[in-house]
């Protein structure tokens, strides 16, 4: 399922930035000839958005966010592994939070028109609770991936990287 849902989403993060990019070249021509469609600008920031969030939620994914691990990677795995999953509860619970607040706000903004595109500005704020939701479940499949394969092959939720404790650099703890 986790592959299925990986290729979807690189389909859609290339379809989105094709349309993106589709868009503003249209809109460059459109005013250069002296004819500017203001709607192409507004519906590719509308798209852009989307595209930032799939992009978010595949590099969590693949463990691809930039972090800051020094300390962590001097911990044992186990220790490691625990101090990630705190940190995953506490992400999910932040995540749980914006996207419940996003909504809320998709409900207030369902009126409201996005520029001169006609779209409801709903389409917009949607984006967030959808991406924290696409975020959630990328942290939640590395978080079991990571807890199914401790002992084998050490993986961790958030980096890729072998600890130097792992790599026989420090001893064990």
């Amino acid at each position: 399922m986790s592959r299925i849902f990986a290729k979807l989403e690189i389909i859609a993060g290339c379809v989105l930035l094709a349309v993106i990019t589709v868009l503003v070249f249209i809109a460059a021509v459109m005013r250069f000839v002296g004819y500017p469609l203001i709607w192409s600008v507004d519906l590719a920031q509308l798209l852009f958005i989307w595209l930032c969030f799939f992009g978010a939620a595949k590099a969590m994914r693949e463990r691809s966010h930039l972090g800051v691990d020094f300390l962590t990677r001097l911990l044992p795995p186990g220790m490691r592994l625990v101090l990630e999953t705190l940190m995953s509860l506490l992400f999910a619970a932040f995540f749980l939070v914006l996207a419940w607040e996003g909504y809320k706000l998709t409900m207030l903004n369902k009126e409201r028109l996005f520029g001169d595109s006609g779209l409801s500005y709903a389409w917009v704020t949607i984006a967030v609770p959808a991406g924290c939701l696409l975020l959630l479940g990328s942290m939640i499949s590395n978080l079991i991936e990571a807890w199914r394969g401790r002992i084998t092959d050490g993986r961790y939720i958030y980096s890729r990287a072998m600890s130097p404790v792992e790599a026989g650099e420090i001893e064990d703890i």
